[in-house]
C-alpha cells in the first residue's frame, strides 16, 4: 500500500476503529518508513481530521482544560452514576477507603451504602459533605489549599496528614488517561496529592468516564502499571481493553 490516498485512508479508519494509532505499528503495516508516516499525520491534522502527539495520533484532542465541577458534573453524567454503583460495590464493611476528588468519585460516594461501617480520607469537600449523612461512616476532611474548580483541598498540608496512615483501597478520577504518558490531572498540585494516595493505598481503582483516554492534563499523577484497577463505560475500544489487560490492569466495562 504506498500510494498517499491509501494510506490516508488506512490511517483515518483505525483510527476510527481503536481511538489511537501508534507510528510504530503503522510502518510495520503499511511497510513504510516513520519518516512518511509522520508526514502523513502532519498532512491529516492540516485537514483537522486527527491529533498528532508523540509516537502518534488520536481523533479527539488530547489536552484537556479545567473546567469546574458544577460544570463537569454534567458531562457523561448516566455513565459516571453507573461507574459509581460498580464501584461501590467493591467496597466493604469496615474498609479504610480513600475518595479523591472530581465527579466520578462524587457519582461513586452517592453510591455508598447509608448504614455501611466504614472510614473515609478525602480531599473532596463535596465528597465528605455527601457522606455526612451516613451514619457509620467516619469522615476524616484533608485540609490544605481549596481548588474552587474542584471543591477539594490540595497542597502539603493535605499530602502530610496522609503519611499517618495507610488505606484499603483509592478510588481516584482523572482527567486523561494517556497509555504512554499516564494519569493526569489539569492541576499540578492536585496530581502531587494524587501520588501521595497512591503511595498509602494497597489498591488504587480509577474511576473516569471513556471520554479520557487518549487525553493529557498537565499535571501527571503517575504511570499506567501504578494502578490496579479501571471502571469505564463502554465507549472505551476494544485495542485499549486488550493494551490496559496486557499490563495486568484489570477492566471493568459498565
Amino acid at each position: 500500500m504506498s500510494s498517499l490516498a491509501e494510506r490516508h485512508q488506512y490511517i483515518i479508519k483505525k483510527l476510527q476503529k481503536e481511538q489511537y494509532i501508534n507510528v510504530v505499528d503503522l510502518c510495520s503495516e503499511l511497510k513504510v518508513s516513520s519518516v512518511t508516516i509522520r508526514k502523513d499525520l502532519k498532512l491529516l491534522e492540516d485537514k483537522n481530521l486527527l491529533f498528532k502527539i508523540h509516537g502518534g495520533a488520536t481523533l479527539s484532542n488530547p489536552y484537556t482544560v479545567d473546567r469546574s465541577v458544577n460544570e463537569k458534573e454534567k458531562l457523561q453524567s448516566t455513565e459516571k452514576t453507573s461507574i459509581g454503583q460498580v464501584a461501590a460495590d467493591m467496597v466493604m464493611e469496615n474498609d479504610s477507603i480513600i475518595i479523591a476528588s472530581g465527579t466520578s468519585v462524587l457519582a461513586f460516594a452517592r453510591c455508598l451504602p447509608v448504614n455501611l461501617n466504614l472510614t473515609v480520607i478525602t480531599s473532596a469537600l463535596n465528597v465528605a459533605m455527601e457522606l455526612s449523612r451516613h451514619p457509620n461512616t467516619d469522615v476524616i476532611q484533608l485540609g490544605g489549599m481549596m481548588r474552587k474548580s474542584s471543591t477539594s483541598v490540595m497542597g502539603p498540608y493535605s499530602e502530610n496528614i496522609l503519611k499517618d496512615f495507610f488505606c484499603n483501597k483509592l478510588f481516584l478520577g482523572v482527567d486523561g488517561i494517556d497509555l504512554e504518558f499516564g494519569l493526569t490531572t489539569t492541576n499540578m498540585m492536585e496530581a502531587q496529592l494524587n501520588r501521595q494516595m497512591i503511595s498509602v493505598s494497597q489498591k488504587t481503582i480509577v474511576l473516569t468516564d471513556s471520554t479520557k483516554f487518549g487525553k493529557r492534563g498537565f499535571g501527571k499523577i503517575c504511570n499506567i502499571d501504578e494502578i490496579d484497577h479501571i471502571i469505564t463505560d463502554k465507549g472505551i475500544s476494544d485495542h485499549t481493553v486488550k493494551q490496559l489487560e496486557s499490563m495486568g490492569i484489570k477492566v471493568t466495562i459498565v
